[in-house]
């Protein structure tokens, strides 16, 4: 019979997740079983080099390279990796202290000390590169590195959530002797310290991993190594795992193809099935002539039906989204549902006729062909169809593979775009900062003051995070007024794997990053 499980927690608390006791993925069991575990996906990584992704790419990053702090199994809150331990040194979360690990290395055998922690950091700071993670460091003033292993950061305002943000793949720690100072490297090596070492790329394909004998922190490595295969689309990577040429696949499963394994009597495959905090959205481009317009993206809100995406174009493998934070996370609203209600076209067009709009808005929706799953074109498809049904509205939809149609949302060239979100850290701040401000993750300005000078400074300086709750729905409201950002769908997450392979319930970290290291193969059964 087929195996199906459901996680028992959502993903707020992934890290530590119980699921109930089975056979394959989420049974106990030794390492065993020759060759590499095979896993498929289909997000790629859009370069090689921390500095230059805010991206999918950290599912690679969090495997190769090192982070001072992390999560280990069961872990909510980041524990040290590279480092030995990490505080606040005072009252008001503005200098914080790492202390690292002694003898640390790279995998060709440079040694990591605080200098090149520092180097790492200043970098990203100093390329500043177009879809970087310069901008989850914005509370930075400055980095220290006092000796050879103890790493002072001073930060320009309190900031209690910088340790989640010291936790993402986006601050992996490079080799000074590898990677230029004002520059991405270019090539398709990687030296790093993580819990394995890429023995070889080839781009859009596939990454070799092997262990890494230099490696020290938390993981504890369960497989010799892992081979990271691409696909363009979820039904050959499905293909592969029955035809066991992977063993696991994570990322890009569609809707039809999960239903699939759901349903059929696979006696050996797997699917989990687990809540996720990854979410889709559509924005607006203010240098637009329409897209600028407030009650032109309020009738947009007005219109979309999220009930109707969600069933039709997901078959219920994703559940409706209504807020910018997703559900799970402390602080979550339902403000566009409490605002806008249903779908309504009546409400729509007396939006527009108040604003003065009376004929048809056209407007061109983008969105890229390999990077969220196969359905998003006919997510597209389905958001026109309702816009156009309406009457109010007429819609053009374009689109380009994610690396070109990335440079086209940072030049402005798209009126009204869809993105995706996988959290940097498990916090309602990290779905509602990133988007805001003059210079933020989609490359279109937001100026938004009351959210950027008020109200998450004074989130950010509670170190209790249940008590940041009343901030965090006044920035959600916000958002809604202005429309900017119009969430869609909240996603889960599901791995489907081969039934002799353990370690699932141990693979995702809470932003779902998949830690290969837990992985396995069963000995006996």
């Amino acid at each position: 019979m087929f195996n199906r499980n459901r996680f028992l927690r959502r993903v707020a608390a992934i890290a530590s997740m119980s699921l109930v006791a089975g056979c394959g993925l989420l049974s106990d069991g030794s390492g065993g079983g020759k060759g590499p575990i095979v896993v498929g996906t289909t997000s790629a990584p859009s370069t090689l080099d921390p500095a230059g992704a805010w991206d999918g790419s950290w599912e690679l990053y969090r495997n190769i390279f090192q982070t001072l702090v992390a999560y280990p199994n069961g872990a909510t809150t980041p524990q040290p990796d590279a480092a030995k331990s990490c505080a606040f040194t005072d009252s008001s979360s503005r200098t914080y202290r790492c202390e690292l690990r002694p003898g640390l290395k790279f995998a060709d055998g440079d040694p990591l000390t605080a200098s090149a922690v520092k180097y790492s950091i200043d970098r990203i700071r100093t390329i500043n590169a177009p879809g970087g993670p310069a901008g989850l460091l914005g509370s930075l003033d400055r980095v220290q590195a006092l000796g050879g292993s103890e790493v002072v950061f001073h930060l320009n305002r309190p900031d209690a959530t910088f340790p989640f943000v010291l936790a993402t793949p986006a601050m992996s720690i490079v080799d000074p002797d590898d990677y230029p100072a004002r520059s991405l490297r270019k090539d398709a090596e990687v030296h790093g310290s993580g819990p394995y070492k890429l023995q070889s790329y080839d781009e859009g394909k596939q990454a070799v991993l092997v262990g890494n004998g230099n490696y020290q922190g938390f993981a504890e490595r369960q497989n010799d190594a892992v081979t990271i295969r691409y696909f363009q689309d979820s039904a050959a990577m499905v293909e592969a795992l029955r035809a066991k040429r992977i063993d696991v696949t994570y990322r890009g499963l569609a809707a039809d193809d999960i239903l699939a394994l759901q349903q059929r009597g696979d006696a050996n495959l797997q699917l989990v099935d687990g809540t996720g905090t990854d979410i889709s959205y559509l924005v607006f481009n203010p240098q637009d002539p329409w897209a600028k317009e407030p009650a032109v993206r309020r009738a947009v809100a007005q219109i979309v039906d999220r009930g109707a995406i969600a069933h039709k174009v997901y078959k219920d493998t994703v559940d409706p989204l209504y807020s910018m934070v997703p559900k799970g996370l402390t602080g979550h609203t339902t403000d566009f549902f409490d605002d806008f209600g249903d779908p309504s076209v009546p409400k729509a067009r007396k939006i527009l006729s108040d604003a003065g709009i009376h004929q048809r808005v056209p407007l061109t929706l983008w969105y890229t062909t390999d990077r969220y799953g196969s359905e998003t074109a006919l997510m597209f498809q389905e958001l026109k169809r309702q816009l156009e049904a309406s009457g109010l509205f007429t819609i053009t939809l374009e689109s380009r593979p994610w690396k070109t149609f990335v440079v086209g949302y940072q030049k402005g060239e798209y009126p009204v775009f869809g993105r995706g979100w996988f959290p940097d850290f498990p916090d309602a701040d990290n779905f509602i900062a990133p988007f805001v401000g003059e210079h933020n993750a989609l490359g279109t300005p937001y100026p938004a003051k009351e959210i950027t000078d008020k109200l998450l400074p004074h989130s950010r300086a509670e170190s209790d995070r249940a008590q940041t709750v009343k901030d965090l729905e006044q920035a959600q409201q916000i958002m809604v007024n202005d429309a900017r950002l119009i969430p869609l769908w909240q996603g889960r997450q599901y791995i489907a794997a081969s039934e002799d392979v353990s370690g699932g319930e141990q693979a995702l970290d809470p932003s779902t990053i998949m830690m290969m290291w837990t992985l396995h193969r069963k000995t006996s059964w």
